[in-house]
């Protein structure tokens, strides 16, 4: 058996960020809550087939990035070091820290990335290590879209085209860019004996110095986008946004069991629906489970004193608490014009205040444990919708207190996750929209299982999609950002032709303790006949 040859990731991260008009390198600009090279860093992190990063940094900035990845225990990454003047140079600096106090043959496998992507997918990854085995320069890219035209400049006449090249053959080059090491250091050296050497690639070096080593490609991601313009900005942080994540593989009886056997799991809005879903099973696998709702132990959510209460009351009786979900939430329907201030109210404290009472008081416990808070959305976070002001808006707060939460606890060992199922046959959901089509909705235990799921992951801080199928067509090879916008453009075209939001009536999201059913017309933004129900809210 061939021995392991270690994989090493080199981020470049040399620029200055004059593109997009900014004092500091661009590649420290947060996106999302993070500097983009923490987002950078944190998918090599991810990825198995890397076994240490190398960062190459502008000069003078080494310390800040220092600070980002000992803050984020990015422990991949083993060094910082400067980079220099030009792309080239930063290049051969890492060939030369990667060389050193290796054995004579020995090899390593090296990718160069830009670190202002930080949407690079793992099945980039994957297949660039993998082509390695085979190859001794590997490129990314994709099909270029555009048609591209070659021109010349005519004085002050300007540019007049002179070719159009066959686009069937053209590709947009990417990063990562992937070599063994002796094969991209054997180029270098014989591009530094070139006084007219200038490049702005590693891969043209190889295809320069090297012409009989051939240069596979990797097909790359339209989303792995470099962020260099200020449009760029803009764009790569909707998509940090739109980003979900699709829910873990379903695990066996026998690793549920053992996750949750003598842990304690609590459950705001656990009296039915979902969140009696997640009870029950979590109990039938062995864990000591306290669900509370309105109806059953008379807690109101929005009461800070009453959630405190709940949670001290299974402290007390278990020693210990592993696990908070909250299923709990209200749906008022009404044009926000027309809403009473009393709904508008009993709106913010149930779908927004009472996970940030929850969030505050199970803390303490959760630190003791190293535990996991749950909490959920629907598709109504990415975009608000008329009619739907108070509640797309308090599901987008509850994304951003998930990622906020998940850094400000990451210290603690603390995981924060947020689930978004799609149309969920819950009792709440009958009750305002009736019987319907055999197949056409998520069962409330299917959720359920997908919670369990998330809670023994290792996952944090993301937003986590539970549907019947991914509308993508390739769901395995999918990145979270295709599946993203491919589940709004889902959810939108099936709002519209509902005649109302996808995630409003039509989509059944994890409740409330008390989350209200909607049924008939509203009135100043009041449900008529709506149903108090202990399974939650409607996405």
């Amino acid at each position: 058996m061939a021995p392991h040859i270690r994989t090493v990731a080199v981020v470049l991260a040399g620029g200055t960020g004059q593109r997009v008009g900014l004092s500091i390198p661009k590649q420290l600009l947060k996106i999302a809550g993070k500097p983009l090279i923490e987002h950078t860093l944190s998918v090599f992190e991810q990825a198995e087939d890397i076994d240490e990063v190398l960062v190459l940094m502008t000069p003078g900035y080494v310390p800040e990035v220092e600070k980002i990845v000992e803050k984020a225990g990015l422990t991949k990454v083993r060094r910082v070091l400067e980079g220099g003047a030009s792309r080239n140079a930063t290049t051969e600096n890492a060939i030369a820290a990667l060389s050193e106090g290796l054995a004579d043959g020995e090899e390593r496998y090296v990718l160069f990335h830009d670190a202002v992507r930080p949407l690079l997918s793992q099945r980039v990854i994957r297949e660039c290590v993998a082509a390695l085995e085979r190859y001794q320069a590997v490129d990314v890219a994709i099909p270029s879209a555009d048609t591209i035209i070659v021109t010349r400049r005519h004085g002050e006449d300007g540019e007049f085209i002179t070719d159009v090249p066959d686009r069937s053959r053209l590709r947009r080059g990417q990063t990562p860019q992937a070599f063994r090491l002796s094969t991209i250091r054997r180029a270098y050296e014989l591009a530094a004996k070139d006084p007219n050497f200038q490049a702005t690639d590693d891969c043209s070096v190889v295809l320069r110095y090297l012409p009989d080593v051939p240069i596979h490609v990797v097909a790359g991601d339209e989303y792995n986008m470099k962020v260099t313009q200020p449009v760029d900005v803009f764009l790569a942080d909707k998509l940090f946004q739109l980003a979900s994540t699709a829910a873990p593989e379903r695990s066996a009886d026998e690793v549920y069991a053992e996750g949750l056997r003598g842990r304690t799991v609590v459950v705001f809005g656990g009296s039915y629906g979902i969140g009696a879903d997640i009870a029950r099973l979590a109990e039938g696998y062995g864990a000591r489970v306290f669900a509370y709702g309105r109806s059953t132990t008379g807690t109101h959510v929005e009461n800070a004193e009453e959630v405190a209460e709940a949670l001290a009351a299974a402290y007390e009786a278990t020693g210990r608490i592993d696990f908070v979900v909250n299923t709990a939430g209200v749906l008022r329907i009404g044009q926000l014009a027309e809403t009473d201030l009393e709904t508008v109210e009993e709106a913010l404290r149930v779908n927004y205040l009472a996970p940030l009472h929850i969030a505050r008081a199970a803390h303490k416990y959760l630190t003791e444990t190293g535990g996991h808070l749950l909490l959920y959305t629907s598709s109504s976070y990415t975009r608000g919708r008329a009619g739907y002001s108070l509640y797309s808006s308090s599901k987008a707060a509850l994304v951003n207190l998930t990622q906020a939460l998940a850094d400000e606890w990451a210290a603690d060992g603390i995981r924060v996750n947020c689930v978004n199922p799609e149309r969920t046959a819950t009792p709440m959901r009958t009750r305002a929209f009736g019987e319907e089509p055999p197949g056409t909705l998520l069962s409330s235990e299917a959720v359920a299982h997908a919670s369990l799921d998330v809670l023994l992951s290792a996952m944090t801080g993301h937003v986590i999609d539970v549907r019947q199928q991914d509308p993508t067509r390739s769901p395995a090879a999918a990145s979270a950002f295709e599946k993203a916008l491919a589940a709004q453009l889902d959810d939108s075209l099936g709002g519209a032709l509902a005649g109302a939001p996808a995630d409003g009536p039509g989509t059944a999201v994890p409740g409330t303790d008390e989350g209200t059913g909607t049924a008939g017309n509203t009135d100043n933004g009041r449900v008529e006949n709506a149903e108090h129900v202990e399974d939650g809210v409607v996405a």
